[in-house]
């Protein structure tokens, strides 16, 4: 055996050579800090672009563009992760297990079969288990940068719901951003606008204007083809909401400028906003709890006893002062004022929404008990006011985030050392 092993390690670096010879060395194509972006990262993000795009059948731009849109969102994404790291943001695995577990849901899928979708695609699932990590790490150094955000005051809720705009038309949006640095000069605001005008050469040439953004905008939204989606009229900024109000599905506006660059926008649908119509229930509420004392089989058995007292005419909100376990509602009789279905969620929805006025539904069971409802009353209530003080309270907030990301990612790309080598 030891005369072996010098033959052994004499053949390893004949087997080494030959190994490089047949696979090509994975080249660099941009310097991020102290850290690099491979040409084999590159191509397995346009890979993934290019199926998004192809199956919302929409053009492609030339590989050469795409390239550098596609290298320019690793660059920013790498920065991120680059600065949530240094700034002591971390990710658990259980972190990554949460979020798996919640994608699959939301397909309605199980871990296994959110496994095999992703394989399927082409994509190992430990590359999609580190995509997801980067996306949390990105999202809570987002979350920080938003955390230094004003409150919204009560004064700026009231001033946008008296505006003439406030409540009216939504607009499916589109954008197209040519970017300026941070206190961009004279000189560089001129070159924006004039390759803005270029993109418009092009627009009027018959190139769509998901393509166009796909080819030029440098917005994070550019490779979805600049999609904005849904925006009430008072939820854009002043310049915006003049440039897109009278504009009809597929017209495009005006080049505005801004402190982040030109942006142009297009109408892709218009909606009227309608009234808020909310069902509402009146209902009286009555629990069991497992505990130290109570299994869930006596608490099953507890409730099924209660609900034959109230069949046989015993007051529902006495018994459920005497024996519910729910504290927020017993001294109340178990009483559920005016609630939306959903409000005290799913077990109690399904039950409220099949029963009728005066009935009584059967013992049912949720993860904190076993419960008895009886309905009273069902409304239907205008809920619009309400809605729409939550809606302009949520749109400024959403307005102030973004610009302070946008404003956060425009100075953290101006001040961090890139070199593309592509």
């Amino acid at each position: 055996m030891i005369r072996i092993l010098p033959a052994l390690a004499l053949c390893l670096p004949l087997v080494l050579m030959a190994q490089t010879e047949r696979q090509p060395i994975d080249s660099i194509v941009a310097l991020v800090e102290e850290d690099v972006i491979l040409q084999s990262e590159l191509d397995q993000a346009i890979d993934g672009i290019v199926r998004q795009v192809e199956s919302r059948g929409e053009n492609l731009p030339p590989r050469n563009v795409l390239e550098e849109q596609v290298l320019e969102r690793l660059i920013m994404q790498r920065l991120q992760i680059l600065r949530a790291e240094s700034t002591g943001i971390r990710v658990s695995d259980a972190d990554v297990d949460d979020a798996l577990n919640r994608v699959a849901r939301q397909n309605e899928l199980t871990g296994g079969q959110l496994r095999q979708a992703v394989e399927a695609e082409g994509t190992s699932f430990e590359q999609f288990r580190s995509e997801i990590r980067d996306e949390i790490m990105i999202s809570r150094l987002q979350q920080r940068v938003m955390s230094s955000m004003d409150e919204i005051s009560d004064t700026e809720v009231e001033i946008l719901m008296a505006s003439d705009q406030f409540g009216g038309r939504e607009y499916l949006l589109s954008q197209i951003v040519v970017s300026v640095p941070e206190s961009a000069s004279p000189d560089q605001f001129r070159e924006a606008e004039a390759r803005v005008e270029e993109i418009y050469d092009r627009l009027d040439e018959g190139m769509s204007f998901s393509s166009a953004a796909i080819s030029y905008s440098q917005a994070p939204d550019a490779l979805e083809g600049g999609d904005v989606g849904w925006r009430n009229i008072s939820a854009l900024p002043p310049v915006f909401a003049d440039a897109v109000e009278g504009l009809s599905p597929g017209e495009v506006s005006e080049p505005l400028r801004t402190p982040a660059g030109v942006i142009i926008l297009q109408v892709r649908d218009v909606r009227e906003r309608s009234e808020v119509i909310v069902t509402e229930y009146r209902a009286r509420h009555l629990l069991i709890s497992p505990s130290e004392l109570i299994t869930t089989d006596e608490a099953r058995e507890r409730i099924e006893d209660l609900r034959e007292r109230i069949e046989d005419g015993e007051d529902f909100a006495e018994l459920a002062r005497e024996y519910s376990s729910d504290q927020s509602t017993a001294n109340l009789g178990g009483l559920l004022d005016w609630f939306p279905a959903g409000a005290y969620g799913p077990y109690v929805r399904e039950q409220v929404e099949s029963l009728e006025p005066g009935e009584l539904s059967d013992p049912f069971q949720s993860p904190n008990g076993w419960h008895l409802i009886k309905l009273l009353e069902v409304r239907e209530s205008d809920r619009t006011e309400e809605v729409l003080r939550s809606e302009a309270r949520e749109m400024l907030s959403e307005q102030k985030a973004q610009e302070e990301v946008d404003r956060f990612l425009r100075q953290l790309r101006s001040e961090s050392f890139v070199e593309i080598r592509l």
